[in-house]
């Protein structure tokens, strides 16, 4: 009977986060500018109702009385133990004050970055700064306050592991930036931002996202909004967001992005539904499958040998005196650029060290929030030659800072490691190998479901990349697949 208790309790809690989650959503993609300090109350009361159910003393009766006995029983109680020991750590005062601040903070954030104001947003962000550490405290850590934000989104992974992966990285990829940006180049990169109208855009990735990735809208819908993002309410309620721009790569491939991040919450097996093993093991194994949809897949040539065609019917101005192989290298082009959403496949980790290094040092208090502009632009320019105009295409680029999701941004580059990982195990299989070459996604993703998607958390991402692959996560095969995709693009071999 217990077990029956806790699944129902896990259920309500499950369904007030995703009363949020859908409030949240709306905030993003419809709803009116002047509702966002009620919406703000709102999701504080939401997210404080979930808290106090979720770490009421009943809740931990219930889990020390279960008594489970099937496999998926055990994980839920396992998955449940955790989330609760840190909950309990966590005052619902504090809950809900974190939520009305990440809402004034999100507004505030939109503001300062459409007038390029960094002064303005510099209360909101020390505000989160300080909720972050207030958290880092009441969950505890043995080697430093980063430890304990980074575990919410990467179960047990530490700074000192991400420091030692970011150093192998940088070292290894470093030496390629250069060569690659010190060869000739005479391709034409207008073709990126030739016209292509933003209805054609959002409906042609649309397209693509159903027939290629298996997308569709009987369990899910896009959306337009300032930020890309992904969040569902359940495996068959899916939404993702994009955003149109002259830049058309933007769009379609931040669409192929979120899909990927789609896909995965919809492999989660049903029996995990309405507990919190329903969702994915963790954000990096959440970015190894949008960046495998976005780069290794939709990147690559098999991929516009199949669908270069269909957009030349739909955007024939973008195509005109190209073929697949040209277009193949020019969504492929390397350029250190200032925008890390259209950072190319070889400096898109320098984005993500650059913010690693700079949330250590503002949790650490050896950098101060107002110092913030200078310290990212002097990252720029050491990492990838570039100093931003402004501060909306520097500091004030992201949302994550202002949302509280401090100890996020390492899970990027995590991801994009085990996106290689993944697919180099799955080509073992000849005919997810033979369908990857024809651009035929369904054999790699019947794999990636029984692989990966269907466990949710009730594995831990370690877990994940050795069940999945044999080893570990390693950079080795995602540096292997830069160097062989890169040189011969730009002709280095």
């Amino acid at each position: 009977m217990s077990m029956e208790q806790l699944r129902r309790k896990l259920g309500q809690v499950s369904d007030l986060g995703a009363a949020a989650g859908l409030m949240s959503w709306d905030q993003e993609t419809q709803m009116p500018r002047e509702a966002a300090r009620v919406r703000g109350l709102q999701m504080a009361t939401l997210a404080g109702l979930s808290h106090e159910l979720f770490t009421d003393p009943q809740t931990g009766e219930l889990l020390k009385a279960a008594q489970p006995d099937n496999e998926t029983d055990r994980a839920i109680v396992q998955v449940a133990g955790r989330d609760f020991e840190k909950a309990t750590k966590l005052p619902t005062e504090f809950v809900e004050e974190q939520t009305r601040a990440e809402n004034e903070a999100h507004h505030a954030w939109i503001d300062a970055r459409k007038n390029s104001d960094f002064a303005s947003f510099v209360p909101y962000l020390q505000k989160m700064m300080d909720l972050a550490r207030r958290q880092a405290d009441l969950l505890g850590y043995e080697d430093h306050p980063y430890d304990a934000l980074l575990d919410l989104y990467e179960p047990a992974m530490k700074a000192e592991q991400v420091k030692t992966v970011f150093a192998d990285l940088r070292d290894r990829t470093l030496p390629l930036l250069r060569r690659i940006t010190a060869a000739a180049d005479a391709a034409d990169y207008s073709v990126l931002t030739r016209a292509f109208p933003f209805a054609d855009q959002k409906a042609f990735a649309w397209r693509i996202a159903g027939e290629a990735f298996g997308l569709r809208p009987d369990f899910a819908r896009q959306d337009e909004s300032a930020h890309p993002f992904q969040t569902n309410f359940s495996r068959s309620d899916l939404r993702i967001t994009t955003r149109t721009e002259e830049y058309w790569p933007a769009c379609l491939f931040g669409t192929w992005h979120e899909s990927g991040h789609a896909m995965y919450e919809r492999g989660v097996a049903e029996k995990w539904e309405r507990t919190p093993v329903s969702r994915g093991a963790s954000l990096g194994v959440h970015e190894s499958q949008s960046r495998m949809f976005e780069n290794l897949l939709a990147r690559s040539q098999p991929f516009w040998n199949r669908y270069f065609d269909e957009l030349a019917a739909v955007a024939p101005a973008v195509t005109a005196g190209l073929d697949a192989a040209t277009l193949y290298k020019a969504v492929n082009r390397v350029q250190p650029s200032l925008i890390r959403v259209e950072a190319d496949e070889v400096t898109y980790n320098f984005h993500i060290m650059l913010r690693f290094e700079l949330e250590l040092a503002l949790l650490e208090g050896s950098l101060k929030v107002q110092d913030l502009p200078e310290a990212w632009n002097a990252k720029m320019q050491e990492y990838l030659g570039l100093t931003p105009p402004n501060d909306a295409q520097g500091v004030l680029q992201d949302i994550h800072w202002s949302a509280g999701l401090i100890g996020y941004f390492p899970t990027y580059s995590l991801g994009n490691l085990l996106s290689v990982q993944l697919l180099e195990a799955a080509k073992q299989d000849a005919a997810i190998a033979a369908g990857i070459e024809q651009a035929n996604y369904a054999p790699l993703l019947a794999w990636l479901v029984e692989n990966v998607h269907q466990y949710g958390r009730s594995r831990l991402p370690n877990e994940i990349a050795q069940g999945a692959t044999g080893r570990t996560l390693t950079a080795d095969p995602y540096v292997k697949y830069l160097h062989d995709k890169y040189e011969g693009i730009y002709g280095l071999k």
